[in-house]
């Protein structure tokens, strides 16, 4: 497979937004990609996919972006490394599952980190909760200038 030059920012944001704040993910990357920001890519998902490593493959930093339903208020950044392993089921895949994929597959690996946005309720209903609405503006008033900063 013929990979262009790794360039710029993709914010993967994932969740369902069907089950209330378990949507903070892709709300947040639909945020990101209302900013129209250069050389900054934004998908949303509602889980991570092994196909993801080819687009991560493609860009010099990745933030993935999810609920968190224990996670600290309003939200914690962590960075992350490639799994030692690669570990999957046919109904989830974690990010750093996806990241040793890249690695396996494309022999490169972007900065990666991952902003998880604390939800309290996740049951089968559209719309965040209140409370977590609160959360996403303020991880988006977070991740603005640190997206800004990478371009750099």
């Amino acid at each position: 497979m013929n990979i262009r030059r790794a360039s710029g920012t993709v914010v993967l944001g994932y969740g369902n937004p069907g089950r209330q704040d378990d949507g903070l993910g892709p709300a947040l990357a639909s945020a990101v990609g209302a900013l129209g920001l250069p050389d900054v890519t934004v998908d949303e998902a509602y889980q991570l996919n092994i196909e993801d490593a080819a687009t991560l493959a493609e860009h010099e930093k990745v933030l993935f972006v999810d609920a968190s339903k224990v996670g600290a208020e309003p939200y914690e950044l962590k960075k992350l490394t490639a799994a030692e392993t690669i570990s999957f089921s046919t109904h989830s895949v974690g990010p750093e599952s996806v990241l040793a994929i890249c690695e396996e597959s494309f022999n490169r690996v972007p900065e990666a980190w991952i902003l998880a946005i604390r939800g309290y309720d996740f049951a089968l209903e559209e719309g965040l909760t209140p409370r977590a609405e609160k959360n996403l503006e303020k991880a988006l008033d977070f991740v603005q200038p640190l997206i800004r900063g990478w371009r750099i």
